[in-house]
Formats: structure tokens, sequence, C-alpha cells
């Protein structure tokens, strides 16, 4: 098991450049499989997850070319169905949650798909309803096997209908969109979520001929189309990578800046962390942090504490609450961080507690910080990465320590973050990897 090693306390300067975003490389490298056309996308992240969907799909059949570093091409012309009925195929799926948008390219293109009860983080329930319930409203038929744990999907082909999803499911919309496109007649699709990731992914689409319109809202139409084609696609910037640089500037009291963070796509990412009391610019496409040795958490207009909640798009984003709190241990004021999504996540704030945070799990969606003002800077201890948004957040705590910390487990923080240890140390972080 590898492990990072800190050394804390030190300050960060200079510029940064996000990686591409993980949830939308997910997405688009599993919608290759609905054309048998290349299709060249820029901008993939070199993570575990990526990774390991990119080799998955290789081995189903698909042609892949790197043609430079974060820049491959995908023809998935002859795939081999027969894989789908290995033992190989299902261990690696079961690996890897993002496996499950693999459902809606394959049952659309191929009427037959297979997919095990996928893995992924531990943070808690993550149902799958809402991907099944809409393909299954297109008239796929699903069974499942209790002994092999996996679902057989298949279908004589797929028709268009009007479908209120029951929550606005990321993935879930994901999956509907690609299972939708090549469905007979049209698909409404209402409640729809509309991350900047699904909008990349329906316009990657409608490159590819699709007949995709509503992006950007909760109601999506789309007509379906015989077949798709070819199409260049590039990934967005990671925005929960540059939320994490934001705290973790913030928290370090470094000074840096955030190349090309696209930040018109960061919805109300800014003004959370502006909430924390956290100062920051943008010049130009990029995002400027300045030192700070203190910042105050905000209250509301009649005085009482702030709370940060996640939401649907274009409400807060989850993945990013874990570093809100931990930069809120620092922090003068106090706050409410509110997580509603995933029962699980917060419950990696005793390793904070151990470290001297401040905190009180008032139950398994809501803590309360109370800010240390940078009086007392936090303990260096050893600690295991529960989960990709946890493991940062720990690292972030980590640097900030005085002293030597190890974070064990990294290999679920390198799922999510493409040589976080290589691109830090640029900046004067002091973290060494140890295999």
């Amino acid at each position: 098991m590898a492990k990072f090693v800190i050394e804390g306390g030190h300050s960060l300067k200079g510029d940064i450049y996000p990686q591409g975003a993980k949830n939308e490389a997910l997405q688009v490298i599993c919608a290759t499989l609905l054309s048998s056309e290349k299709i060249t996308i820029h901008n993939i992240p070199n993570i575990l997850d990526v990774n390991n969907l990119i080799n998955l799909l290789r081995d189903m059949g698909v042609s892949i070319r790197k043609e430079d570093k974060n820049t491959f091409s995908f023809s998935a012309k002859d795939i081999n169905l027969n894989f789908l009925e290995t033992e190989e195929f299902h261990k690696r799926c079961a690996a890897l949650r993002g496996s499950v948008m693999l459902v809606g390219p394959m049952i659309a293109r191929f009427g037959f798909a297979v997919i095990p009860q996928p893995g992924g983080d531990k943070i808690g329930r993550r149902r799958l309803d809402t991907h099944f319930r809409g393909i299954q409203k297109l008239g796929a038929e699903f069974t499942y096997d209790a002994y092999k744990k996996r679902y057989d999907i298949k279908t004589q082909g797929l028709t268009g209908t009007y479908m209120l999803l029951d929550e606005a499911s990321v993935t879930g919309t994901a999956n509907i969109v690609m299972a939708a496109v090549l469905a007979k007649g049209t698909t409404t699709i209402y409640n729809a979520a509309c991350e900047p990731y699904i909008q990349q992914l329906c316009k990657m689409l409608n490159k590819m001929g699709a007949k995709i319109s509503g992006i950007g809202s909760n109601l999506l139409t789309i007509e379906g189309v015989e077949s798709l084609g070819g199409c260049d696609h590039t990934i967005l910037p990671d925005m929960i990578e540059i939320g994490s640089f934001i705290g973790m500037a913030a928290m370090t009291a470094s000074e840096i800046t955030i190349k090309d963070a696209h930040y018109e796509e960061l919805g109300i990412i800014p003004d959370a962390f502006r909430k924390l009391g956290i100062k920051l610019e943008v010049k130009g496409d990029d995002i400027y942090i300045p030192k700070q040795d203190l910042y105050t958490i905000d209250t509301f207009i009649d005085g009482s504490i702030m709370t940060i909640a996640d939401a649907p798009w274009p409400g807060l984003t989850p993945d990013l609450l874990s570093v809100f709190l931990v930069v809120a241990t620092q922090a003068r004021g106090s706050v409410l961080i509110h997580q509603k999504m995933f029962e699980s996540r917060l419950f990696f704030v005793d390793k904070l507690i151990d470290m001297g945070a401040q905190i009180i799990l008032c139950d398994p969606h809501r803590a309360t910080v109370i800010g240390l003002e940078k009086k007392a800077a936090l303990r260096p201890a050893n600690m295991m990465s529960p989960d990709i948004r946890a493991g940062i957040a720990l690292l972030i705590a980590a640097m900030s320590a005085n002293g030597k910390s190890t974070i064990s487990n990294i290999e679920q923080i390198d799922r999510g973050y493409e040589e976080i240890d290589v691109r830090l140390n640029a900046l004067g972080a002091r973290i060494t990897r140890i295999d």
C-alpha cells in the first residue's frame, strides 16, 4: 500500500494547471462505444480511474491510440461481446464505479449489456435505480443474478419516451442520454442533471450527429438518430481540483495562480469560498489566490451561523464539501457543513479531530466546525485515505500541520488527482511518495 509522507508548514507559490475533469472523462470515454468511427478526446487526466476505464475498453475490443500525453483516439469498430461474460470483465467493472455508464452505450448500439454491481468510493449508498429505470422506460429489460452479483440487460430495440427522473443523478442522466441518442423517436428527460459534465457530454454527442436540445437545463429533448459518427472533443478543467487548490492555498497561506480555469464553468464554487473569507481574483481565465494569514467565515444577514450545503447543479457540488470542511478548521468563525447526498462522507472528521481540529459531528450528514483562527496549527498525524475527496482534504490538513504526517492508501487519491505530489512539490510542498 503506497503512502505519502508530508512535511507540513510550508507555503506554496507559483502557477498550477488543473487536470482535465475526471467525471467528464469517464462519461465521454464511455460514449465512444456509440460509434464505430474515430473519436479523439483531448485533456484526458492521467489518473487511476480513467486509466482503468481506458484499459477496460481496450480489452473490450476498442482500438485506442495515445496521440500525446493527454490525448487519445478511440475506434469502437469491433467490440468483443464475449469478453463481457468473462470473470476478468466482472472483476474490473466491480472495482470501477464509472463502469456503470457502459450500460447506456452498449444497450443502445448492441442491444445487450452486462454489468456487475459497481464499486468505487465507500461513501454510503449510491443507488442505481435512476440509471436503470430510465433505460427500462426506453425499452430495455433488466435481470439481476444474485449469485453472480450482476445485471443482464437486453432489448429488441429502444423507443423514445417521456420520463421524470426521481433524482437529478449526473451519471444516471449521462447513462440515459447515451441510450436515448440511438432510440427510435423522441425522448424527453425532465429533472435531468445539468452539471457542466453533462453539458459537455451532450455537446460531444451532438458533434457526433446526435440531436439533443435543452443543454444546460434540467429538461433535455433527444431525437433519436440511426447512427453516430466521429468527432474531436476537449475535456474541461476539473472544477473539483480547482476548488481543492483554492482551499489548499488558503489553508497553507500560499500565493498561487490556477491557470486556464474556465472560470465561467465553476458556478457558485468561487463565491462559496468567498463565504469562508477566502480572497480570489479572476485575471483573464486564471484565478489568483493571494497569501492570507487569516480568513474570516461570513455569517447570514441576521448574524446566524453560515451553512455550506451541497445541492444539484447549479448548487454546490458535494465533491468539494470535504475541502470546505478542512479549510474551515483554521478560519475565524464557525460554519455548519451539511452533506446531504452521502451519509458516510463526513466520517473522516475523526482524523481531523485527532489533529486538533474543533469539529462536532452532529449526525452522518452534518458537522459544525469551530475555526482555530490559525492560533494553533493542526498536529501531524498518521492517517488513511477513505475515498478520493476525503483523501485530498487530509492532504491539505497535513500540508498545514507543523511536522511530518503520513497518509496511507493514497491509491484513493490517485484515482482522482494526477501526479498531485509532483505538481504540488513544484510549488514548494514537501510530499514524498513511498510505494
